[in-house]
Parts: structure tokens; sequence; C-alpha cells
């Protein structure tokens, strides 16, 4: 019941903000599909034997729940227990520090599905979804969520200042989204180059994403690639339940 009603908290105080996320959640993404996709994608042609459209759509899916995911978890969760406090009055309530955790990483988890929804929605228009597969894109979404959410909330715990975000964002975030497989193949990159776009949760979330709304096959088995993103979802919760707690005993 105690992660329910941290759900619930963060589901109230969205509703009175749901505004300020409109246009980077929903707008943004679908402009820049249309942007790169049928801007760029008239220069570039096919790739795989797909429309350029068509080939960055899962990309561009996957990078936007990515991104929102690391968003959603790093100043509100810091202002959370250095600002606001909030963590302490849950904790005196009390709350369980597991509970706080899976609140928190649930919210996220529907914001990046409710979002990825609205923009497979708006591709389908577009008629960039070549499988009926594409639905599963959507569980795509959530492990590449919660792969991400789930480490950066613990790392949003244990910091004191927002300029360690600055980092996070400049050197994690902006690589991932421009050399995960979004906008062109990884095998065009140096091998070194390689090697470390494929240790990106991202990369992973793209191939399959890609594979269900192309209706291809991903670059690993299916099952390698959730292994790697429950991985990366397993080890940061059980980080940030460690992180949460000695947080709120100092």
């Amino acid at each position: 019941m105690g992660a329910v009603a941290v759900l619930e908290r963060h589901l109230v105080l969205y509703r009175r903000l749901w505004r300020g996320s409109v246009f980077s959640s929903f707008v943004l993404p679908v402009l820049f599909l249309a942007g790169i996709g049928l801007g760029v994608g008239g220069y570039v042609g096919e790739i795989g034997g797909v429309g350029y459209l068509a080939w960055i759509t899962p990309g561009v899916l996957a990078s936007t729940a990515f991104q929102t995911a690391i968003g959603e978890s790093t100043y509100s969760v810091m202002g959370d227990f250095k600002w606001v406090r909030s963590y302490h009055a849950m904790y005196a309530a009390p709350v369980r520090v597991g509970e706080m955790v899976a609140g928190r990483l649930v919210y996220i988890l529907l914001r990046v599905v409710v979002a990825a929804a609205v923009f497979l929605g708006v591709t389908a228009l577009f008629g960039a979804l070549r499988s009926p597969w594409a639905v599963l894109s959507l569980v795509v979404v959530a492990l590449v969520g919660l792969a991400a959410a789930a480490p950066v909330t613990a790392f949003a715990a244990t910091v004191e200042h927002d300029s360690y975000f600055a980092l996070l964002f400049r050197f994690v975030m902006i690589p991932s989204a421009l050399f995960s497989g979004v906008f062109f193949p990884v095998d065009q990159l140096p091998g070194p180059a390689r090697v470390l776009a494929c240790l990106s949760p991202l990369w992973h979330g793209v191939e399959l994403s890609r594979a269900a709304t192309l209706g291809v096959f991903p670059a690993w088995p299916v099952w390698a690639h959730v292994a790697y993103l429950l991985v990366w979802a397993g080890a940061g919760t059980a980080w940030a339940v460690s992180a949460f707690g000695r947080r709120l005993r100092d």
C-alpha cells in the first residue's frame, strides 16, 4: 500500500504540472520525427530496405523514453531529499524505502508508456509502422525506461549538487542518444565505439523497438537484449533502495 500512496502522490503533482511536459514528451518527438525522418530522409533514402522515416521511428521512440526516464529521475529526486524533504516525511509516515523507490519507478514507467503510446499513434498516421508487432514496442520502452530510471534515481539520491546532472546529460544521455543506433546503424562506427554503443541500454532498446516496428530480427537474440535491460533495471533498483536508505538515515 505504501508504494501505491507514493505513486498517487507523484500523479497528483503531475496533474498540476503536466502542461509543462506536453512539448518535450509529445510534441517535440513528433516534430523531430517529421523534420529528420521526412526532411533528412528525403536525402538519405533507404536503410536496410526501408525508408528512413520508418527506420528512424523506433530509434526516436526508444530515445524519447530513455531521455524522459533520465529527466524524471534527476532534479525531482534530489529535490525531494534536499529541498522539499518529502522522502523524509514519507519515512516518518512510515513508508518503507522499497515502497518509495517502487512508487517513483512505476510513476516514471507510466509517463514513458503513455508518451510512447501517443507517439506510436501519430507515427502510424505517417505510415511509419511496418509490422503488427509494433505494439510490443510499448513493452520495450517500459524496459528502457526502467533500465535508465533505476540507476539514475539511485545516483540522484547520492548527490548534493545539481551540477552533477549537467555532467550526466552531457557525457551519458546525449552521447547515448547520438551513438546508439537511433540515427544511423551502429556498424558504421569504429570498433571501440561499437563496443561502447552496445554497453548502453538505449542501443538494446532501439534494436528491440526496431525489430517490433519493422518486423525484423534484432542484432542479438531477443532474450539477450531483454536480459541486458533487466540487469540494468535490477541492479539500478537495488542501488536505489540502498541509496535511499543511507540518505534517509543521515
